[in-house]
């Protein structure tokens, strides 16, 4: 396989990439061989490619479907484009893990992901840009799933079309690994699987709702206990499917209510003559006390497992010590 630069009439880069089709794929179809020839890209992306004349046959426009006979050239025009036309900005990032196709970040609580109404700057993929400038030509900056603003931890992200694609095709089809902590309240008995489909909520736009008659996408969250207070439990989760505030809205439907949720923490809590300091501690929490801990995925150029953990943010460290110290003062 080769690749040289051309231009179009209109002066934009494009690169030129040629293979030849194996003998061996001779009656498969022109779409699928291609996705092996060129892994780099996504499936869906290849296809448009090839309707749009951008991936020639033996010299030919064919049509997707077309089988192959095998030995002949292949050409691939691919435009380089610009994806984001965010801005560069200077923001620290906690960068746990690096090399030439992703990164894995450590997100703190309150920094947006994505550029929007009311956050057009001051964001990871501003922050991105600054630290690595090619992510402008990856689609979202490279990023393949997202955290609420005010969720902390783990997230990775691709910085070569070939990571994209790997990833991408790993988190749909449910092989990475995203591990959660989480302070909710009122005291829990036991883990188990809550497997309730997520949707729009009917009237409140803003939020998402477990939604029992269609109109709902499949979600499932595995949780677990991992230590017990007074009138709270810390609950890992597992995510097997990433829906829109999937935990947040789980955890509310089993009424264990993430505490500091703004959206769906419900009614506030506090156990009976608690000390001041969790009083305290409680009254000032402003965000949802969830945290990516875990993350493992594939490494999309070696296929070797990576797997990194991010210990809890100050905030939810702080009160869980407040929630142990009032748990045994309690006892006395």
């Amino acid at each position: 396989m080769s690749q040289s630069p051309i231009h179009d009439a209109d002066d934009s880069e494009r690169e030129l990439l040629e293979a030849s089709i194996p003998l061996n794929a001779a009656g498969r179809r022109f779409d699928q061989v291609l996705a092996e020839l060129f892994p780099d890209f996504s499936r869906s992306r290849l296809t448009e490619w090839i309707k749009s004349g951008d991936a020639l046959l033996g010299g030919r426009v064919v049509k997707p479907k077309e089988a192959v006979r095998g030995g002949e050239a292949v050409a691939l025009s691919v435009k380089m484009e610009i994806e984001t036309d965010a801005q560069a900005e200077d923001i620290p990032l906690d960068i746990l893990f690096q090399d030439e196709d992703v990164l894995v970040v450590n997100k703190p609580a309150g920094l947006v992901v994505h550029p929007g109404a009311g956050n057009p700057r001051g964001t990871m993929v501003n922050a991105l840009l600054h630290f690595d400038p090619r992510l402008a030509e990856l689609p979202r900056a490279g990023i393949v799933h997202r955290l609420d603003k005010d969720t902390s931890g783990l997230m990775v992200v691709a910085r070569t079309l070939r990571a994209h694609t790997s990833l991408v095709e790993q988190l749909s089809g449910r092989e990475v690994h995203r591990q959660y902590l989480a302070v909710v309240q009122g005291t829990m008995v036991a883990g188990t699987t809550i497997n309730a489909p997520i949707g729009r909520h009917p009237t409140d736009r803003v939020r998402m709702a477990v939604v029992k008659e269609g109109g709902g996408r499949d979600a499932i969250t595995h949780y677990r206990v991992r230590e017990k207070f007074r009138a709270h439990t810390l609950v890992e989760c597992r995510l097997e499917t990433g829906r829109t505030h999937q935990i947040r809205v789980h955890m509310a439907h089993v009424r264990h209510q993430i505490v500091g949720d703004p959206l769906y923490g419900g009614a506030f809590r506090l156990p009976k003559a608690a000390t001041e300091e969790l009083a305290a501690r409680l009254h000032g929490f402003r965000r949802q006390a969830l945290h990516a801990e875990k993350l493992t995925f594939r490494h999309p150029a070696t296929g070797e497992p990576v797997a990194c953990e991010a210990p809890l943010p100050d905030d939810m460290q702080g009160l869980l010590l407040d929630l142990r110290a009032d748990t045994a003062a309690a006892k006395k």
